[in-house]
């Protein structure tokens, strides 16, 4: 099983990398198509193996959806044309809002569907999205392996809504409760993430560890280490999850 970690920051990236590198002997870099620098998990007798048939891959991607879609679509792709066979999943992983009390501040969110929840047009009635306007998709649907890896990291599992302008007012994040009422956590990449994964056929998961509450921005009180903590955390248990998925 190959597997694609997409993270926005480095910050992200590190504490993916260091959770999968547990199980790894070496972390080698490789430069991609338009100066995107990805990590390659190395161990055993092969380079790039995990455990048991697996291999991880962790690309920093930039913020926000497009960029996160560019930086999966030219990993999908390099995949694809080099020597290397394709990828079997990508993973969408990085810190997020949590709404509350859904997802207290240090928990993990496994999303069960992936919202593009800026796409669409502003009414005087509300929001229509892409579906009520008669085009485009707005919802990506996870792969089956979200439930189990939601029951292995013990993980809220329910929607993550990508957002272009994170949250900073109580009146945004009451609108966007009120139109996604499951909504667990809010990020900015997993979206563009899930479209570049879907171009190409292959599964996505998202994974969001819970660095502050959605609603007012209040950065004192935003616990970003103990978040990445959590998502390094996170990585660590995945491995077994991964090489049970290779058998």
């Amino acid at each position: 099983m190959r597997v694609l970690v997409v993270t926005a920051v480095p910050a992200e990236a590190d504490a993916a990398s260091a959770g999968t590198a547990v199980t790894c002997r070496t972390i080698t870099t490789h430069t991609l198509p338009g100066g995107y620098s990805l990590r390659r998990c190395a161990a055993g007798a092969a380079e790039g193996v995990v455990g048991d048939g697996v291999t991880v891959d962790v690309l920093a991607a930039g913020v926000g959806p497009a960029a996160a879609a560019a930086g999966t679509a030219t990993a999908l792709t390099a995949a694809v044309c080099g020597p290397a066979p394709g990828y079997d999943l990508v993973v969408s992983a990085g810190i997020g809002g949590g709404f509350q009390p859904a997802a207290p501040l240090g928990s993990v969110v496994v999303a069960d569907a992936v919202v593009g929840a800026d796409l669409g047009a502003g009414t005087p009635d509300g929001h229509l999205t892409v579906e009520e306007l008669g085009f485009g998709r707005s919802v990506h649907v996870p792969s089956p392996l979200s439930e189990r890896i939601a029951k292995v990291l013990d993980a809220v599992h329910g929607p993550v809504l990508t957002v272009s302008t994170v949250t900073g007012t109580a009146e945004r994040a009451a609108e966007l409760m009120a139109r996604h009422p499951r909504a667990a956590a809010e990020a900015m990449e997993g979206f563009g993430v899930a479209e570049a994964a879907a171009a190409h056929g292959v599964p996505v998961v998202e994974i969001r560890a819970v660095s502050n509450a959605v609603g007012p921005r209040d950065r004192d009180a935003w616990r970003i280490g103990e978040a990445l903590a959590a998502l390094r955390r996170a990585f660590e248990l995945l491995s077994p999850v991964f090489e049970e998925k290779a058998r």
